[in-house]
């Protein structure tokens, strides 16, 4: 129950975060990509912030045995770029520039209720799924050479 209670904290806190920033508005989003016209430099700002928590935050709680509501650390040991993580970055990237949003402010931006942030949601997930069936398909098929999972 404290990793749940722990989640729903960090999850509100981060939802909180984008909201305050005004990162859930898609507008300011495409705006900072906008660096040839209307560009808006605060989403670097709130980057800036997101990694200096997150540097602060590694080195206090890597300092440690262990976690405090877990037995281990799991902490990514991939360290390779393969084609999926190249086409995920890329769609990742173009469905950004195109509808300002990503998926922590589209989820967070829900709460709000606009037509178009639920619009968005709804292709993410689609996305989501889609990619989790071709994977199952694939599996299916037989085995699939390194790399191309």
């Amino acid at each position: 129950m404290g990793r749940i209670l722990a989640g729903l904290a960090a999850g509100l806190l981060f939802g909180a975060g984008l909201s305050v920033s005004a990162m859930i508005n898609p507008a300011k989003v495409l705006n900072f990509l906008d660096i040839a016209g209307t560009w808006d430099p605060s989403l670097l700002l709130v980057m800036a912030g997101a990694v200096a928590v997150t540097f602060a935050g590694y080195r206090l709680v890597l300092g440690r045995d262990r976690p405090v509501l877990e037995t281990s650390f799991a902490v990514p040991t991939r360290r390779d770029i393969d084609p999926p993580l190249i086409i995920g970055a890329a769609v990742f990237g173009i469905g950004w520039g195109l509808g300002g949003y990503c998926p922590g402010p589209a989820i967070a931006g829900l709460a709000f209720g606009a037509t178009e942030t639920l619009v968005f949601a709804a292709a993410m997930v689609a996305g989501m799924l889609s990619w989790r069936i071709v994977r199952q398909l694939r599996a299916r098929s037989g085995p699939v050479a390194a790399g191309n999972a």
